[in-house]
């Protein structure tokens, strides 16, 4: 597989994933507003087990949202530009671990190899920010050489 094959099926991965954890937190919003129809009105001001199930529906709503904005930062990568430097959408391939710098997803498997999906933001992405292949970034007292950036 390619480097361009390589990066494009890791979007797709991506994507994917996003694609259950919505599906899993559009399930869970659902769950908790039926529990909350079967409970019925609120017995008093002070009704604590629907407000709970309120509270629980609202906050599946802004995983919900942050998903959907993840997703749509997926749409901003193109697997066929190659990159030269640590950045957003960029493959780095270290001895240790490999890294995908799109969105905060964890590992992902692709022929038997791993990838870490991170996000920009994070701290290792940061100490790698702007790293070339061959350089080295120092990070927790660990040196990470990059083998490969594409």
């Amino acid at each position: 597989m390619n480097k361009t094959e390589i990066k494009g099926k890791l979007i797709e991965a991506c994507r994917k994933k996003i694609l259950d954890n919505i599906a899993s937190l559009e399930a869970a919003m659902s769950d908790a507003q039926q529990q909350a129809n079967e409970y019925g009105a609120p017995r008093d001001r002070y009704d604590a087990f629907r407000t709970q199930l309120m509270r629980r529906r609202d906050m599946m709503a802004e995983q919900l949202s942050k998903e959907m904005v993840e997703f749509k930062v997926l749409d901003k990568l193109d697997p066929k530009k190659n990159m030269d430097k640590v950045e957003f959408g960029a493959v780095i391939i270290t001895p240790g671990q490999n890294y995908f710098i799109s969105v905060g997803l964890g590992k992902i498997e692709l022929q038997d190899i791993s990838y870490f999906t991170i996000s920009p933001m994070v701290p290792i992405c940061q100490a790698l920010s702007g790293k070339r292949k061959g350089e080295t970034a120092i990070f927790r007292d660990m040196k990470i050489h990059i083998l490969d950036i594409f």
